[in-house]
């Protein structure tokens, strides 16, 4: 009796005609006015929002590493995972020359270091070698559905998974994906592809000698990740190495200090609403001024002081080795 009804249901969904974004659930009326107002068609974007698969089935694996205290953990993993990293630059340099024609196309083209790139990689995905094991709709969704905005990074949580949630259903709408067709594997945060973009930053996808980026691909994680960097963090000339301190012996002393400071970055006294203060290592140090500005640029990939310093270490270490 059950399966009948489902399969009615899904009928009575298929053929339904739909004129308007009302929910019962705020939030998907939300999201489903903005993908309208961006050239969604509302049939689309209701069959979208009442798909079975892709509305009613939950990610309780990622709400759970998304909340505080996993976060907390994460950031802490990093600085193990540089360390880890560094074993597989021989593979970067591996990577960087089979790719020579690509990087120098983006170099050109951008002017973000092949090497920073290949660092990002390695650190995303070691390469494309991490398989993805969610799926990026589900995990928005199960957010959206389950956080109550209470607090300011839970209203921030809400925000951040309907926007994305609206950036997946508009883009499969322009590949023309039917919503169930529509999945896009990815990180328990819901990051997509090699280079783990998020769903929001899909309008710095580019195909390399292609029309359409696939983030499954090596060429098009280059060139996306290249153009991600320059268009988002004005990444625009190459870094001149001579001009960057002893990386390795400073990626060291930010560890000591970041581990003696609870609030530390590596960058920034404050952050963009200048309510939280935070002690600075590169502050008022005039000798680290060229490589702060650099940090800042990769800190908009990836927002952790440890994640832009360790890019910085193994793409340093992978440009020595191209060198030999």
């Amino acid at each position: 009796m059950l399966k009948i009804f489902f399969i009615l249901s899904l009928t009575t969904l298929l053929f339904a005609k739909y004129d308007n974004c009302e929910f019962k659930n705020k939030n998907y009326a939300d999201i489903c006015n903005k993908v309208v107002k961006d050239g969604v068609s509302y049939e689309y974007a209701n069959q979208f929002l009442l798909s079975y698969f892709k509305t009613q089935k939950f990610d309780e694996i990622s709400y759970k590493y998304l909340q505080p205290k996993y976060i907390k953990i994460h950031r802490k993993n990093e600085k193990k995972a540089n360390n880890t990293l560094v074993k597989y630059i021989p593979d970067m340099v591996k990577h960087l020359k089979k790719y020579t024609e690509v990087y120098d196309y983006t170099e050109k083209k951008y002017g973000v270091n092949r090497e920073i790139i290949a660092a990002i990689l390695i650190k995303e995905t070691r390469l494309g070698k991490i398989k993805p094991k969610h799926d990026a709709f589900i995990v928005f969704n199960t957010l959206v559905v389950r956080t109550i905005p209470n607090t300011p990074r839970e209203k921030w949580l809400l925000n951040m998974g309907k926007s994305n949630m609206a950036s997946i259903i508009t883009h499969c709408y322009k590949k023309g994906i039917t919503p169930e067709e529509c999945n896009l594997p990815s990180s328990y945060a819901g990051a997509v592809g090699i280079p783990q973009f998020m769903p929001n930053n899909f309008i710095y996808t580019e195909g390399y000698k292609t029309e359409i980026a696939d983030l499954t691909k090596m060429e098009d994680a280059i060139v996306s990740a290249s153009k991600f960097l320059n268009k988002k963090a004005d990444f625009k000339k190459l870094i001149d190495w001579n001009k960057i301190p002893n990386i390795i012996e400073l990626e060291s002393q930010w560890y000591d200090f970041e581990f003696e400071n609870e609030n530390a970055s590596f960058v920034y006294a404050k952050n963009k609403n200048g309510v939280k203060k935070y002690q600075c290592f590169a502050c008022d140090k005039a000798e680290l001024d060229y490589l702060r500005e650099y940090i800042k640029k990769i800190m908009r990939y990836n927002n952790s002081s440890n994640y832009a310093i360790g890019v910085m270490r193994l793409a340093y270490e992978a440009k020595m080795g191209l060198s030999k």
